[in-house]
């Protein structure tokens, strides 16, 4: 999965951000939106979409979506 679709799939899972928002460098955490609840969708996400498991840690240790997204490729 390219960056560009991983970034289209993170944002799915965000209901009420526009998805304008989401950019390699956003601070997702930093969103509004951000909730223990939209932590575990973005683990599903990474399980569903990738084939591997990431943690809450995991998403703790990132800022941007970029490192996020390079962090899962590396597992």
């Amino acid at each position: 999965m390219a960056l560009d679709d991983f970034i289209k799939a993170f944002a799915n899972e965000f209901d009420d951000t526009p998805q304008e928002v989401f950019k390699p460098e956003t601070k997702y955490r930093e969103l509004e939106e951000w909730s223990s609840l939209t932590a575990l969708s973005i683990i599903s996400m990474v399980d569903d979409e990738f084939d591997k498991s990431i943690t809450g840690a995991d998403l703790r240790s990132c800022v941007t979506i970029e490192q996020l997204y390079n962090m899962i490729l590396s597992k």
